[in-house]
């Protein structure tokens, strides 16, 4: 028995007894069954779903465990991840973070700004609708306040757990040329409280704020100098106050002082994306390859694998795994979401 674009057929062999061969239409799916004397059929088959034979990375994990990643930093493919519930999907997925009971806060383009699900992938609640217009960059310090990049409102909030706004950075509707901000990428908050921004899609500068949102410095134009950035779109600050920032056109991580001095870069990376960097220093860094990148301190490699198309966003949870978001590779049309990277 053969069976082609049906996700799931029971009773097959009831079904196949009764003849040789058919042909049948359900909700639009084409399921054809040729009979085999020679298959030995069970009472239920499982078969290959529609969007399992589009996407062969989705097709052979049902067959395998799928390991992305070597050594110590390997991690299982669990793809796709977060359940969202009927009548909701998910949109052009951007970045991801996590608070600190590991609850995973997923942030898209249209549809519900903030998705909100559990360890486990269940979906919790959405924020920001009515009041965010185009969410992409993400960041949730040790209180669990929330930073979030309104990229097309050219404005930085801070919101509670709950999504009430506590704060706002820039002139909402107001871009404004090398300063701040001309459509914001990415923001990440220093062991200080001061809040940086990669403004990297109308400028190229990094901004550095008080905790209050007091703009206190700026730095960076157009350009491949060590003071220069062309597109930065992620940025991290390490436990040393180290900022680090995804410069994408140029193919590097750069490393600065909180006051804009460069320190080192990192190359050997293909237009970088976002940066992760967890309590132990270990940085991880996602470009479009697509691939994601382990590194230490220093910047040496300690890991690499395959990473969702575009490679957007990555955060680690208190266990060591990982979630990326971006568009599935080898999917037909617009299928995209959140992957979980399962620590081995």
């Amino acid at each position: 028995m053969e069976l082609e674009k049906a996700e799931h057929v029971t009773n097959a062999k009831s079904m196949v007894d009764s003849f040789k061969s058919l042909t049948v239409s359900c909700n639009g799916t084409t399921i054809r069954c040729v009979h085999n004397p020679k298959l030995q059929l069970t009472k239920s088959m499982r078969v290959v779903s529609p969007i399992s034979e589009r996407n062969p990375l989705l097709r052979r994990s049902n067959l395998t465990k799928l390991i992305f990643g070597t050594g110590i930093y390997s991690y299982e493919v669990i793809q796709p991840f977060g359940v969202l519930p009927h009548g909701i999907e998910f949109g052009e997925t951007s970045h991801v973070a996590l608070d600190s009971k590991d609850r995973i806060y997923l942030t898209q383009r249209y549809g519900i700004p903030i998705l909100v699900f559990d360890s486990k992938g269940n979906f919790l609640t959405g924020l920001g609708e009515g009041q965010i217009l185009d969410a992409h960059g993400i960041f949730i310090n040790d209180k669990d306040e929330i930073f979030l990049v309104d990229r097309d409102a050219h404005e930085i909030l801070m919101l509670d757990t709950e999504g009430n706004i506590l704060l706002r950075i820039g002139s909402r509707g107001k871009p404004s040329s090398q300063a701040p901000f001309n459509h914001p990428c990415d923001v990440a908050v220093a062991p200080s409280g001061d809040i940086f921004v990669a403004d990297g899609y109308g400028n190229s500068n990094v901004h550095r704020f008080s905790p209050e949102g007091k703009h206190l410095k700026s730095w960076g134009q157009p350009g491949k100098e060590p003071t220069q950035l062309t597109a930065p779109l992620g940025i991290w600050v390490d436990l040393q106050n180290r900022v680090y920032v995804s410069d994408w056109e140029n193919s590097r991580v750069k490393i600065f002082s909180p006051e804009g001095d460069p320190i080192d870069e990192w190359l050997d990376l293909y237009h970088p994306m976002d940066i992760f960097i967890d309590h132990n220093g270990i940085a991880y860094v996602t470009d479009q390859t697509p691939r994601f990148t382990v590194l230490d301190r220093n910047g040496k490699v300690l890991s690499r694998g395959k990473a969702p198309d575009v490679g957007r966003g990555i955060w680690g949870d208190s266990q060591g795994n990982l979630y990326l978001t971006g568009d599935f590779p080898g999917a037909a049309g617009s299928f995209k979401g959140m992957v979980k990277f399962k620590k081995q």
